[in-house]
């Protein structure tokens, strides 16, 4: 191991500030991951109801499904259905037509049917801003929720997918064997003010360097902060 790797592996504090910075730095020309860019245009468009269904649509959409597709379909799938009400009068077919071609489109159709009216029958057709009620919503998990309380409700959370659960244990952030667990050694040892921006920063970083296989690290920005853990191969 380098000088340079084995700052962190020194049993010194984890450079939380130091390694967010650079990270944001990194990104400043790239575009905010599908979700956000979603979430944002009704941030300026609509009222905290519909921000709050978009966001809920647009993440579950988004499960499994590239980027590109995820943007594509929430849009379409809105158009049709701006809220609850609007969707719950759709056929199922229909939705998954809109929601054509994101993986598990039928699936994913079929939950948000279900979902719709559950909001209507128990929410006044809102988007609840509490963690166990987004729970136990068809087809949502922690990543889901959390993504809501963040982008919607502008609520503490940490949403924590693929990306997120592979940069950390890589870098040697933490050391965690579910997404889940992930996000709870996160909560305990990330500053919170990093809380709800992490998500896309290390999203877009996984997409563009920190590959799951033969990652970038020849342009890896934060290299002085991770231990390369698993890396077999790298360009």
């Amino acid at each position: 191991m380098s000088e340079k790797r084995s700052e962190e592996s020194a049993g010194r504090p984890i450079a939380w500030d130091k390694i967010l910075s650079a990270l944001e730095s990194w990104r400043i020309n790239l575009n905010d991951p599908s979700v956000t860019t979603v979430a944002e245009k009704y941030r300026r468009d609509a009222c905290n109801a519909q921000l709050a269904w978009a966001v809920l649509v647009s993440t579950i959409l988004s499960l499994r499904t590239k980027d590109e597709v995820t943007v594509v379909t929430s849009r379409r799938l809105l158009e049709k259905a701006k809220g609850p009400a609007e969707l719950n009068r759709l056929a199922e077919e229909e939705i998954a037509r809109l929601a054509y071609p994101a993986g598990f489109y039928r699936t994913k159709a079929a939950n948000l049917k279900k979902i719709a009216q559950i909001l209507l029958d128990e929410y006044d057709g809102r988007v609840p801003a509490d963690m166990d009620a987004l729970l136990a919503l068809p087809g949502v998990g922690r990543k889901t929720a959390n993504l809501v309380l963040i982008e919607a409700f502008d609520l503490p959370g940490i949403c924590v997918d693929v990306h997120v659960h592979r940069i950390c244990n890589r870098a040697g952030w933490i050391a965690t064997k579910t997404p889940e667990e992930t996000e709870m050694a996160l909560r305990r040892d990330l500053p919170p003010k990093y809380w709800k921006g992490i998500n896309a920063l290390l999203v877009l970083y996984g997409q563009h360097l920190c590959r799951p296989v033969s990652p970038f690290c020849s342009k890896c920005v934060i290299t002085k902060y991770c231990r390369r853990n698993g890396v077999e191969k790298s360009r």
